[in-house]
């Protein structure tokens, strides 16, 4: 008789050589169990998907309640679904009001790839500006716009007509010109190990774009609903984008992404060619039921509001002669210790004790920390003490 985990690495297929190959019975709160009961304490949410924790008793029920109604139907664009509905008519009352146009998709890969298209469809230009250390995916378009060469080099060809900028850097801005339909950038960057960009930075990218009639593209895959301290990262610098893109937490758990534009300028996608872009599972009525659910949850217990504090914790407890820096922006932070081998026995550490973490796709030498939301101080202290412990016992055996 074979056991799961055999089962797992002959049948599923595998991505490296090396999986975690941890094995989990339950989830609950911020917590993971594994087959004896044991917890582990989720530093990372499923890579900033679980804002809300694991199990959210509303947003269950209304995965249940909408299940039991009806599931797929036709792809996404021709019947009218309750679910979808009530979804995109809560997103927009909470986005600006240019905001106000939602095509939902099934990742943020995709909505990066629908945004791509719909940028170059509206302004009729083929150039796109993307970010050096940039993250945004790994279908063949997201690639394109990565800015790390070594993920994305035995894949070529990949899209021409691509420049890379320097992240934070306001002299780059002269590459944004007449003939570039977007500029596609995280506000806060992700697996460059969470850089924060200065606010007049951003706001100088923005008015750039504007100058020369090019589309901002916000990736917030990972840095939308609450993540920051603010509901939408952009929030922080004074801007609104062109087009907005979201995922991960977008669904509650369940797999749900969208880009998000004017109405405006979502109509390009509606002719020459009719039907600009289709998917037959994006806006999945369960997945628009549980994001509708966990965006109320959301808003409705103030879960936000604790984020800087919680924030400040982490920092006031992460001092250590071995952690070089601490970054980040509310639960979205980066601890910069002295290279990939080390950290990676530090992270080893944190998950044999009961906490879990891991590292950056472009920043191997940095631990990320971005829990659910729903963390308490307790929790914050308990993580905090294990991961100092680990940096004490990976010196020691140096």
């Amino acid at each position: 008789m074979h056991t799961l985990r055999q089962l797992f690495l002959a049948h599923n297929a595998q991505t490296t050589d090396f999986p975690l190959l941890l094995e989990f019975e339950r989830a609950e709160g911020v917590y993971l169990y594994d087959n004896n009961n044991k917890p582990f304490l989720d530093l990372i949410s499923g890579i900033g998907v679980s804002n809300l924790g694991h199990g959210n008793a509303r947003v269950i029920q209304a995965i249940k309640d909408q299940a039991e109604k009806y599931m797929h139907l036709m792809v996404y664009g021709e019947y009218v679904q309750s679910p979808q509905v009530k979804f995109a008519e809560k997103l927009v009352a909470v986005l600006p009001e240019t905001l106000n146009s939602v095509y939902f998709v099934s990742s943020g890969s995709e909505a990066l790839e629908g945004a791509l298209k719909l940028a170059k469809r509206y302004t009729g230009r083929t150039g796109i500006v993307a970010f050096y250390n940039s993250y945004h995916g790994s279908t063949h378009g997201a690639l394109s716009v990565m800015g790390n060469e070594e993920f994305k080099q035995a894949y070529r060809p990949l899209l021409p007509g691509i420049n890379f900028i320097r992240f934070n850097e306001p002299d780059d801005l002269i590459y944004i010109t007449s003939e570039t339909a977007c500029v596609v950038v995280e506000t806060v960057q992700g697996e460059a190990g969470i850089r924060v960009p200065d606010r007049l930075y951003l706001q100088a990218l923005r008015e750039r774009c504007t100058e020369t009639g090019t589309l901002l593209i916000l990736d917030e895959i990972q840095a939308a609903l609450g993540r920051t301290g603010k509901l939408f990262a952009f929030e922080h610098f004074g801007i609104v984008p062109d087009i907005l893109l979201m995922a991960k937490a977008l669904g509650g758990g369940m797999p749900i992404g969208a880009f998000i534009a004017s109405k405006t300028i979502m109509a390009a996608l509606k002719e020459k060619p009719i039907l600009g872009h289709i998917t037959t599972f994006g806006g999945h009525p369960v997945c628009c039921a549980a994001g509708l659910a966990a965006l109320e949850v959301l808003l409705e217990e103030e879960l936000i509001a604790a984020v800087a504090r919680k924030s400040d914790l982490f920092r006031e407890l992460l001092v250590h002669p071995g952690i070089k820096e601490v970054r980040g922006k509310g639960l979205m932070l980066a601890i910069e210790l002295e290279s990939f081998e080390f950290n990676k026995k530090v992270i080893d550490h944190c998950i044999q004790n009961g906490v879990i973490t891991d590292w950056f796709l472009h920043c191997s030498n940095s631990m990320r920390i971005a829990p659910p939301l729903i963390i308490t101080e307790e929790q914050i202290r308990f993580a905090c003490h294990v991961i100092l412990d680990a940096i004490d016992k990976t010196a020691k055996n140096k």
